[in-house]
């Protein structure tokens, strides 16, 4: 910056700064924008690593058409092994070292609850949350930086509680659920929705540890309490588990599966895809495997992109859909945002969305919209049954 424009800005008064000015922003050049990311290559979560795989390839697409406003999207994943000392580790390893812009879709809600704090100490923008959990709504002014995106684990036990109400008044319900804040989280949405009933129609509740190499003493137990419905509050590894060791006790309840732990692949199919049949599940994404959706425009797209793109993805398989639109929303976030990039205008335009905004993937009648003191950009979901190839949509 030279003298002579120095002293032009000093007696002109407010001077716009020009486009390379970005000194303000760590990680945002004429040219790029740098952003970090957490995810579990490896470890007991390690399938939620495709989520970041999915997103990297949207941001291949965006960058090959140019970029945002000029600037490439540099996406730097790393793993942290689903382990929240290990996310901190690797968060101030982004912040401090890789100097990146914002933080993006950090995957998991223990990583998350463990980084949260020094992340909105740093006033880091942490973007769409890998994490339903209703702690990253309900304090959004004390972590105003944090910013979810899904529905809340809390919410989504709700729709589960009315569902049992509505088809299955007299249900004895077992409960299983991992023991950390996601699987707590489900259980007492279980138990909002349920209200005075919850004592009476709930006969076995039971958790399990993400270290735990087994849950069949779980299921056992649960089926000799006389439950005919299964609530199970879990993640893949072990839906596929619980879906296993009750088909091969020859046990009917309605399993009822949280949608994190519901997925086709791998839990499903690692499973069994007959033994799941009957599984429901709460999804807001269309079904890339459902020919109902052939003729979408929003699926076109994805499946134009998936062929491009993401060859090694697998349809069937949810996360490459969910790491195609978190991807997308964070597009809209900075389109939004235009050629200020600060971190507070980045913030700002995340906390805003308008109730108009649209997603391709997102199933009809889902609404997206956001406000600084409203953090949760999608409120609701669907209700869908596995038949033994694909879910099908509950009517609502």
């Amino acid at each position: 910056m030279t003298k002579k424009w120095m002293a032009g800005a000093l007696l002109g008064g407010v001077v716009a700064l020009p486009a390379w000015a970005h000194a303000a922003t760590p990680g945002v050049t004429n040219t790029e924008i740098k952003i970090g990311q957490s995810a579990p290559f490896s470890g007991p979560a390690s399938v939620y690593g495709q989520i970041s795989t999915a997103e990297s390839d949207y941001f291949k697409m965006i960058n090959d058409q140019g970029g945002i406003n000029g600037r490439k999207i540099n996406l730097i994943a790393l793993d942290d092994g689903y382990s929240p000392p290990k996310t901190i580790e690797v968060v101030r390893r982004l912040i401090e070292e890789d100097q990146v812009a914002i933080l993006f879709q950090t995957i998991g809600t223990a990583p998350n609850a463990a980084i949260r704090r020094y992340v909105n100490q740093k006033k880091v923008p942490d973007i769409w949350l890998g994490s339903g959990a209703s702690m990253f709504v309900t304090d959004t002014q004390a972590f105003k930086w944090s910013i979810p995106f899904q529905p809340s684990y809390r919410l989504e036990g709700q729709m589960y509680a009315k569902f049992i109400l509505e088809s299955k008044p007299d249900a004895r319900i077992g409960i299983l659920y991992q023991n950390d804040d996601l699987g707590r989280d489900y259980v007492a949405g279980l138990k909002d929705g349920l209200g005075d009933k919850f004592d009476k129609m709930v006969v076995k509740t039971l958790s399990y540890e993400v270290s735990d190499p087994t849950i069949d003493s779980q299921i056992l137990q649960l089926q000799a309490s006389g439950a005919d419905v299964l609530f199970d509050a879990s993640t893949p590894k072990f839906s596929a588990m619980s879906i296993r060791k009750v088909g091969d006790i020859d046990w009917h309840p309605l399993h009822i599966i949280d949608s994190n732990g519901a997925l086709v692949k791998p839990a499903l199919e690692s499973a069994g895809l007959d033994k799941s049949v009957g599984v429901v599940t709460a999804q807001y994404l269309k079904d890339p495997t459902d020919p109902g959706w052939a003729n979408d425009a929003g699926m076109k797209q994805f499946q134009a992109w998936r062929a491009k793109y993401a060859p090694e993805s697998d349809p069937a398989n949810p996360v490459w859909a969910y790491g195609y639109t978190m991807a997308q929303a964070l597009v809209v976030v900075l389109q939004r945002a235009g050629n200020d990039l600060s971190r507070e205008n980045i913030l700002h335009a995340a906390t805003t969305l308008p109730d108009t905004t649209t997603l391709p993937m997102v199933l009809p009648g889902i609404t997206i919209s956001t406000t600084p003191t409203d953090y949760r950009p999608m409120k609701s979901m669907r209700l869908a049954r596995f038949d033994g190839k694909m879910y099908q949509l509950m009517p609502e």
